[in-house]
């Protein structure tokens, strides 16, 4: 399964001069967790997530910090994206297998990661939710699709899903078990493939 294959196309975007109401606003509109942050020309300068937007945005409550001796500090907030995006973003390319995708989310513990080409330009978003729904997608589903594909390549073979892993039944020999194997695996939501042997 490729970034490509899984990932969420045409993702919200904003500038660095995006005000960070506006893009607090784009989150919660499209309950997204992160955006790249773009030039005019779709490449990637950053991406800005809710916690960069709401680490500086909530203001204390007065009454739990009242002191009538002082005058009450005005706290400056930051009010564009540049001031508060992350400069440095994890990015990953169409290309790359979703399992090393996951790997580089949950090791650096970023939710989503924009996906770019060669020239840096944004082509899409992979979160950690696009994976989720990809894997929880039905057994029946996946059969469906696997067994579109043999068929699509002149091979009736017999397909069975039972929690994701693919058992296929009819190829023989070496070839025909390897076009089996690689075919499967590259239906999205495919966890395993088990080709038996027949007698």
């Amino acid at each position: 399964m490729l970034v490509r294959e899984v990932m969420t196309q045409w993702p919200i975007t904003v500038h660095p001069e995006t005000s960070t109401r506006e893009a607090l606003r784009r989150l919660d509109e499209h309950t997204i967790t992160a955006m790249p942050v773009v030039r005019p020309d779709g490449r990637i300068v950053g991406v800005v997530s809710e916690a960069d937007l709401v680490r500086d945005a909530v203001a204390g409550d007065p009454r739990g910090h009242l002191d009538i001796s002082r005058e009450p500090a005005q706290p400056s907030r930051p009010g564009t994206v540049g001031e508060v995006m992350n400069h440095h973003p994890v990015t990953v390319g169409p290309q790359l297998d979703v399992a090393e995708a996951v790997e580089l989310m949950t090791s650096t513990s970023v939710k989503s990661v924009p996906v770019v080409d060669d020239g840096l330009h944004v082509l899409g978003m992979l979160s950690r939710r696009d994976v989720v729904h990809v894997l929880a997608r039905a057994d029946e589903r996946l059969e469906r699709e696997i067994d579109d594909l043999y068929r699509a390549v002149g091979m009736d073979w017999t397909v069975a899903v039972q929690d994701g892993v693919v058992t296929v039944d009819g190829p023989v020999g070496d070839r025909a078990r390897a076009l089996a194997e690689t075919l499967a695996a590259t239906v999205p939501g495919v966890s395993g493939v088990r080709v038996t042997q027949p007698f």
